[in-house]
């Protein structure tokens, strides 16, 4: 395995092996396994292009066997940051056809992240849109490769920059389908072997690197893909980012490969766009995320539109209340289906003949029978069923250790190789019902923002003298942002100055705070520590005093 992972221990490799949990295939070998077995079925849906798997399959090798040519080879780590379309679909199972590993970014980071990201996975390569909206990411590109001289290529969809290679026209560059295929089949991965790297979910200042590798990848998509039921005759809707775990392979893309079903990509969330494309493409299952449901439910767009195909609407990322999931069912005429689950590994899903109970308040069960989880104390004994605990984790797809970070490591595994959730849960039964959370971050609509990172950045704000970030209750996104800080003496600090100094600092602009409080002072224990929840408390009152003075109460 790639230096810097820990493998799986060798008896728990045995044993997962012999389950047939690790099938020995590797991601592409997955579909092309589908490809073989309905070619001219359409795989891919995005816009007017409709791909069949065949198509897919070779022209994903014939970019594969081009990435060679520029030099990219097995075990490169790639920074891929591109939108979703054709070209993050190719450029996936191209890298992982040669054995190049994606490290898996999200249009909205910035300098600060994928600097991170370059450094923190030694990367080779790093893969881009020319723009989107009003950010152009070929200077941050150019300026991030002049800093780090193992980040040889760059390659642009779209329009390259000055020394930056042109990928779309590596996509279409002709190529003999069976003179590809050969050359790749000398390159075969091995499955125990490193295929993807995730972004963990910023617990601490950066996100930490996720190794997945082709045998637990596989399988995760698979007991997904089973756990929603699909087939065949399975329409996936991915509308959140391909670069993200649940939309890549839980099940999302790889699941609906796994099984020869078809992936149509929405160009965005909006009601007219999703639903209109139900319609015409007969989608079954929507994987959602609290704010799009929200925003979906308040729509009078759905019911204009035939909504007859739909089997499921998934949601992940944050918890779905359960009046939203009666609501959701009522409406749409369909099944809310809860995911819950980690970058690093399980997955829990509500299966869609549960109980009602479980359908409208549970957070799902682990999809694979070897999946062990543990509901731990403070002192990391476990509680009995019923009692809330940190939930802990070891099973045939679940991580035993960050990608070369030992310290790490040693605080997010159990010695026995349990991965610490740092999620509150009780559990009922093999049902898990999420709480909240232990470590200190903020659930933004499913995205988390580090509290240490930002207050990292603030803190270098020549008239701050301390800042603490906290949670405050948002009824779309769950939690938003609030910065509490304490200016320097005789300093004034407003909302768009602090805004316009975290611009600067170019992070990803979900994690920039949406409300600022400047206080004299912060409450704090005997130790001296800063007891945030008096302060989310305090901006829940307040924010409800100024909610029932706009009602005139």
């Amino acid at each position: 395995m790639l230096e810097g992972c820990v493998p799986w221990p060798a008896d728990l490799a045995a044993r997962y092996r012999a389950a047939g949990w690790w099938e020995g295939l590797t991601i592409p070998e997955m579909l092309a396994r589908s490809a073989a077995r309905h070619p001219d079925k359409t795989a891919l849906v995005a816009g007017d292009l409709r791909l069949a798997y065949r198509d897919l399959v070779q022209t994903s090798d014939r970019l594969a066997c081009r990435f060679l040519d520029a030099g990219v080879r097995p075990l490169d780590r790639v920074v891929v940051q591109l939108p979703n379309g054709p070209e993050f679909v190719h450029t996936y199972f191209a890298l992982t056809r040669i054995g190049a590993i994606p490290v898996m970014a999200l249009r909205a980071h910035r300098h600060t992240e994928v600097r991170h990201f370059v450094r923190a996975s030694g990367a080779a390569a790093y893969v881009i849109p020319d723009r989107l909206g009003s950010f152009d990411y070929r200077p941050m590109a150019a300026e991030v490769q002049s800093e780090f001289p193992h980040l040889r290529r760059v390659f642009v969809a779209g329009e390259p920059g000055p020394g930056q290679a042109d990928l779309r026209e590596m996509i279409a560059a002709p190529l003999d389908a069976a003179e590809a295929k050969a050359r790749l089949d000398a390159l075969r991965p091995d499955p125990a072997e490193v295929a993807t790297m995730l972004l963990s979910g910023g617990t601490t200042s950066l996100s930490k690197l996720i190794p997945r590798t082709h045998d637990d990848y596989v399988l995760n998509a698979r007991l997904c893909g089973r756990a929603s039921a699909f087939g065949g005759d399975t329409v996936f809707l991915a509308i959140l980012p391909l670069g993200h775990n649940y939309n890549l392979a839980s099940p999302g893309m790889l699941g609906t490969f796994y099984y020869g079903g078809t992936v149509v990509l929405a160009a965005s969330g909006d009601p007219a766009e999703v639903f209109g494309l139900v319609e015409r493409e007969r989608v079954t299952t929507i994987a959602a995320v609290v704010p799009l449901i929200a925003n979906w439910l308040n729509s009078p767009v759905p019911q204009a539109h035939d909504l007859s195909s739909l089997v499921a609407i998934q949601n992940g990322g944050a918890r779905l209340a359960p009046e939203l999931r009666a609501r959701l069912r009522e409406r749409f005429g369909c099944l809310p289906q809860e995911i819950y689950g980690t970058a690093e590994g399980l997955i829990n899903i509500v299966p869609l003949d549960a109980p009602e109970d479980m359908v409208l308040n549970s957070s799902g069960t682990p999809v694979c029978p070897d999946d062990e989880i543990k509901v731990l104390d403070d002192d990391g004994h476990e509680v009995p069923d019923g009692a809330q605990g940190e939930l802990a984790t070891r099973g045939p797809y679940t991580i035993h250790g960050y990608y070369d970070a030992p310290e790490k490591n040693a605080e997010a595994f159990t010695p026995d190789g349990f991965y610490r959730m740092g999620d509150i849960v009780r559990k009922q039964g093999r049902y898990v019902f999420t709480e909240g959370r232990k470590k200190d971050l903020i659930n933004r609509g499913g995205e988390k923002i580090s509290c240490e990172e930002v207050e990292n950045l603030i803190f270098a704000h020549p008239k701050v003298k301390a800042v603490t970030l906290v949670a405050m209750p948002d009824p779309v996104f769950g939690e938003k942002a609030c910065a509490f800080v304490i200016p320097k003496e005789g300093e004034r600090l407003g909302f768009e100055e602090l805004i316009a100094f975290l611009r600067g600092q170019n992070i990803a602009s979900f994690k920039l705070p949406e409300r600022l409080e400047v206080v004299a002072e912060f409450p704090l224990s005997p130790v001296g520590k800063i007891l945030k929840r008096q302060l989310r408390e305090a901006i829940l009152a307040k924010m409800e005093r100024e909610a029932s003075g706009k009602r005139g109460v």
